[in-house]
């Protein structure tokens, strides 16, 4: 599996490029990888049904100027920047037969990010569908969400190691569908970090998905999908723009 240490400065490039790994594998241009990125601006993204109006202060993110972006994946929204560290994974169906169920998959997976986890000192259990929670307490630390191709997944997950959790608060609304361990938690009650140094974060979960060949360059063919992928979809990744027009309206 090749690893990929490639951060972006902007949000949208950030979120496509994901999307840019699992076509090209998906198209035979590409295989297994296992990428890294972490935000330096805070963001908000949006799962493929999210809407806006009952998942974020609308206020508050317009009033901060926080762009707003949906992904192609499940799941819920969530906040991106400084303190929370994404990896991401582009897996073969055909090489990880316990990949083809959704439901198994995330249990495979994170049985593996559990057990990285637990060579550095935490105790984590698995939360169905796709969350990672500290054992002694159960607040969440990683929340998961995937896209599913033909013959590969792509799998990208969040891990809190040094995220400002009051911002969660001022961006966020407390989800209407929860998980049942969540207690209706606040966002500061629920989520919690790992207080690990982001390399230590990285080496371990490369040795659980024996990622090696480490690249933190973008090969001709990744760049002009990005370009061609930033060009079509502009519309999801601009809902700022849209949620400010629409305000006007109001």
């Amino acid at each position: 599996m090749q690893l990929k240490d490639i951060s972006f400065d902007q949000p949208e490039r950030n979120i496509l490029f994901d999307e840019v790994l699992l076509l090209l594998a998906e198209q035979g241009k590409g295989g297994e990888v296992l990428r890294f990125w972490e935000s330096s601006q805070t963001f908000v993204v949006l799962g493929k049904i999210g809407n806006p109006q009952e998942d974020i202060y609308l206020e508050n993110v317009l009033a901060d100027k926080i762009p707003v972006l949906k992904r192609s994946s499940g799941g819920g929204t969530v906040l991106q920047g400084h303190g929370c560290l994404n990896y991401s994974l582009i897996l073969s169906k055909e090489a990880h037969p316990q990949i083809h169920d959704l439901r198994k998959s995330y249990q495979y997976i994170l049985t593996k990010v559990i057990g990285a986890l637990a060579s550095c000192g935490y105790e984590c259990v698995f939360k169905p569908i796709s969350d990672i929670a500290r054992k002694i307490d159960e607040k969440k630390n990683s929340g998961n969400a995937q896209k599913r191709g033909r013959r590969f997944i792509l799998h990208h997950g969040t891990i809190l190691y040094d995220f400002d959790l009051t911002l969660m608060e001022r961006y966020l609304r407390i989800p209407k569908d929860m998980p049942e361990y969540r207690r209706a938690r606040k966002h500061t009650d629920f989520l919690t970090n790992f207080s690990l140094p982001i390399e230590k974060l990285k080496e371990v979960l490369s040795e659980v998905f024996f990622a090696q060949k480490i690249s933190q360059l973008l090969s001709d063919e990744e760049s002009r999908c990005l370009d061609q992928l930033l060009l079509t979809q502009h519309i999801r990744t601009d809902l700022l723009k849209n949620l400010q027009e629409n305000s006007k309206k109001i």
